[in-house]
């Protein structure tokens, strides 16, 4: 977590991810700096692992000036942020384009980045308890996303299986099979209830 001013705004949720090959900014936060999405630059190509499991379409790109450090020894420089439209728990993701133009190395030990300034080296850091308390906000809303795409899938399974009503049918028929669905797949219980298989529109 850092606090570089993106903008004219100091965004005080911003993740510094080694392992991103991108910059993200999400609409939300465009919206709060004010910035007008008419400055977007379209873009046609899809990214995978933003969202689990599916390809994600940015809405456009945006170059904007990113700035570390404080009145004495800053830098800035303007980076290419991909934007998109779902929620994320941070202002923005900055990746190793990031690193690569500022010539940041991180120290994940202890929560360091360090990269030359006009006036030596300049150095941003964030605390553990503030570390920590990102790590539970994101993990419950990683969890939240994954659970919710569960109970569609079920919802859509269970809507295909489910008998078309308007066929008619003859005399009721006592379920020979059932299949076994989970109640709740955000729950770590395990409670299953068992769903006839072959019972009729009635």
């Amino acid at each position: 977590m850092v606090d570089p001013i993106i903008g004219t705004k100091r965004l005080t949720k911003v993740l510094m991810d080694g392992g991103s090959g991108l910059n993200i900014m999400y609409a939300k936060t465009l919206y709060e700096m004010g910035v007008d999405r008419t400055r977007l630059h379209p873009t046609r190509a899809p990214f995978h692992d933003i969202v689990p499991g599916k390809q994600a379409m940015p809405l456009g790109q945006i170059d904007l000036p990113v700035t570390f450090g404080d009145q004495f020894n800053y830098r800035t420089e303007t980076l290419t942020f991909e934007v998109f439209g779902f929620p994320g728990t941070f202002h923005a993701i900055l990746g190793r384009p990031c690193y690569a133009k500022f010539m940041a190395v991180p120290n994940y030990t202890y929560l360091k980045l360090k990269m030359p300034g006009p006036h030596g080296v300049i150095t941003i850091g964030t605390s553990f308890q503030r570390a920590y308390e990102c790590e539970v906000k994101c993990c419950g809303h990683t969890t939240t996303i994954v659970a919710s795409r569960e109970l569609t899938a079920l919802k859509e399974e269970v809507s295909e299986e489910a008998p078309d009503t308007k066929k008619s049918t003859g005399s009721f028929k006592s379920a020979e099979g059932f299949k076994e669905v989970l109640m709740d797949p955000s729950s770590f219980e395990g409670k299953m209830v068992r769903i006839g298989t072959t019972l009729s529109s009635k």
